[in-house]
């Protein structure tokens, strides 16, 4: 996966539509070489050396993401955020003031990373693609390489100037869990048997029955807005932006709804609670 987010880094940076606005580093290569004294690239080059790998801990979260798919809720389980760090060199080749070309390509470079706090997804590369949430990527941060002359020194080269780059990835560390939808929810009203006891007197129980279901058009999209009717009692609900709506219902057994959506309206039956492998779900 941190194979992957080089890649994507260097898809960005070799983007064909910026070869216009930005000739120097449309020319140059990208590799991800440690930048040692042995380094010595033939070609103009933009190095990127992974320097830092750790927890993104100002991201951390608990909080699972839930997916509704089919009567399934999809549970995944909150990612580790991964913080990758990179040194960005720029070594030009060829022709003459070398520094002044070698400011003119980190520059460049700066420009096109700071455009994005996140990295689009159309340069995702391999497990990266369709990542939720989207991948933040912060450029020339003060808490960026704390020494870098030290660093310079530890890998026996010279002392050049960088462009510290920072992108967070998610990566799963469990196992995603499918479960079914709890789509019919029932409270039990009533006087107590005892204190302390949970049985309820008979002749005061009431059965509360609240369903749960979706509207969608004949393409399986969501309905918004949607008024949704139970016709036994009048009762009514409208959908949200996802086309879900939930209503009360006074007793098991069959009951009429009607769904209408601007000019469209039908009448359907839903029977509580359901039985395995069905739902309240209704297609306009």
């Amino acid at each position: 996966m941190i194979r992957d987010l080089s890649l994507t880094l260097r898809s960005l940076l070799d983007d064909p539509a910026l070869a216009s606005a930005y000739p120097e580093l449309a020319a140059a290569q990208v590799v991800f070489d440690r930048p040692a004294e042995s380094f010595n690239p033939a070609q103009t080059t933009l190095n990127l050396f992974l320097y830092d790998i750790r927890e993104n801990l100002e991201l951390r979260s608990s909080e699972p993401l839930l997916e509704r798919h089919s009567g399934q809720a999809i549970i995944h389980p909150p990612p580790l955020r991964v913080a990758c760090a990179y040194l960005v060199t720029a070594w030009p080749v060829g022709g003459t003031e070398l520094p002044l070309q070698e400011h003119r390509l980190l520059s460049q470079t700066l420009q096109v990373l700071a455009r994005y706090p996140t990295i689009p997804a159309a340069f995702l590369q391999g497990q990266l693609l369709g990542q939720q949430p989207p991948l933040p990527m912060l450029a020339a941060q003060a808490d960026g390489l704390k020494d870098p002359a030290d660093f310079w020194t530890a890998i026996g080269n010279k002392l050049r100037p960088s462009i510290t780059l920072t992108a967070t990835l998610a990566m799963e560390r469990f196992a995603t869990i499918t479960e079914p939808l709890a789509i019919t929810g029932q409270v039990d009203l009533g006087e107590r048997m005892n204190a302390t006891g949970e049985d309820l007197k008979p002749a005061t129980r009431q059965v509360l029955l609240r369903v749960a279901g979706r509207v969608t058009d004949a393409r399986g999209l969501p309905v918004a807005h949607a008024r949704v009717t139970l016709l036994r009692t009048g009762i009514e609900t409208v959908t949200d932006a996802a086309g879900r709506y939930s209503l009360t219902v006074p007793e098991a057994g069959t009951h009429d709804l009607r769904v209408q959506a601007g000019a469209t309206q039908i009448t359907t039956s839903i029977t509580v609670p359901v039985t395995a492998g069905h739902h309240y779900d209704v297609q306009l």
